[in-house]
């Protein structure tokens, strides 16, 4: 007889690992005219700048990434020109049902036919999770959709790391972790979790991942290599 699998669950970052954070833009690239990838990789900077600035100040500071997401969204469109409140609700509306990747399905159907728990784990705020994992029909591969909101502080803080260990009940060393975003990964591989590091857009070696978690091109091997 096989002997168990060291993992017993598998946790996926949402924005950029499961979900594809650009698709907003190009959904409104022609509103936005030459700029718009421009504009797209701010609000992404400035998303995630507003939510550790938020973290750092002290509870009292605390928005949920809903709004840090539209404020962030208004600063990278004034920064190219302007921004109007119809594209600004246009553009907010299209990120939260953002198009999950074609390799999102798979990699967790793959999961679940090896009896291991899959969950999301993200700074999203409980509503935007909810519509995203809704719009991508990706509801019934999850055991649990994880949001910040419930310690009220981001990642990569180790309060968030934690919401995994509780809601399945098992020490970090026994969970995968699975994020497109360096930083992400790093802290993740810090906490304990057996991670892995998507290196969706071949971006260079950041904090000596090669040496801290296993690192793949998309989701399509992460199955195989977090079981390993």
């Amino acid at each position: 007889m096989s002997e168990a699998p060291c993992v017993e669950a598998v946790v996926f970052d949402a924005y950029g690992t499961l979900f594809d954070v650009h698709a907003a833009v190009r959904k409104h690239a022609r509103r936005m005219g030459e700029s718009w990838e421009a504009v797209g990789a701010l609000w992404r900077q400035k998303q995630l700048e507003y939510a550790w600035v938020a973290s750092l100040t002290g509870p009292e500071h605390w928005r949920d990434f809903e709004v840090m997401t539209r404020n962030a969204l208004f600063t990278a469109l004034n920064w190219y020109g302007g921004a109007s409140l119809d594209l600004v609700d246009d553009l907010m509306a299209a990120y939260r049902a953002l198009p999950a990747f074609d390799d999102a399905r798979p990699a967790l159907e793959a999961l679940r036919a090896a009896g291991i728990g899959t969950a999301i784990l993200s700074n999203g705020s409980r509503a935007m999770l909810a519509e995203a994992v809704a719009a991508a029909k990706l509801d019934r591969l999850l055991d649990h959709v994880l949001s910040v909101d419930a310690v009220r502080v981001y990642k990569p803080d180790p309060r968030v790391y934690r919401l995994a260990e509780d809601a399945f009940r098992l020490h970090c060393s026994r969970i995968g972790y699975v994020s497109a975003n360096a930083w992400d990964a790093q802290a993740a591989a810090a906490y304990g979790f057996r991670t892995v590091w998507v290196n969706r857009i071949n971006q260079p070696v950041e904090f000596a991942m090669h040496q801290i978690a296993r690192m793949a091109a998309d989701l399509e091997a992460v199955p195989e290599m977090v079981l390993l």
